[in-house]
């Protein structure tokens, strides 16, 4: 049951559990607008049954950095552009983490963690990272 994310109209597909919906759409919506103007590509998340590689991938990147969350996943994506994957997971609570792979030895890695607007900076992240707002909507 994937989800194609349309970032003109933002909707809750595949975020129905989560008691932040809109804004996390909202969220989500803009990463949708980013790969579509930087590389003209559509943004299709599914659920976590339906590509169950993806969330261990992320979840394995964030232990080597000594994170792990209580929060459920409720839909991943993963991209492949100009060599570097791209893989996404959107948590109930509103937090949305990405890493980026770079495909070429040696290439860097790197993770992002993105809050919904509102949203309340996870205890996991105290005293470990600074957060700047913008809004998701």
């Amino acid at each position: 049951m994937s989800y194609l994310v349309n970032f003109k109209e933002v909707k809750t597909n595949l975020l129905e559990e989560s008691p932040v919906k809109e804004v996390l759409a909202g969220l989500r919506a803009n990463e949708a607008r980013y790969f579509w103007n930087k590389y003209k590509l559509a943004y299709e998340v599914f659920t976590i049954e339906e590509k169950p590689h993806i969330l261990p991938f992320i979840e394995k990147v964030l232990e080597e950095r000594e994170m792990t969350f209580p929060y459920k996943a409720l839909c991943v994506s993963q991209l492949e552009v100009d060599g570097i994957l791209w893989s996404h997971v959107y948590y109930d609570n509103g937090l949305a983490v990405n890493v980026l792979y770079t495909m070429k030895e040696g290439g860097k890695r790197a993770v992002g963690f993105k809050l919904s607007n509102g949203i309340e900076i996870p205890k996991e992240f105290e005293g470990k990272f600074k957060f700047a707002r913008q809004r998701s909507n």
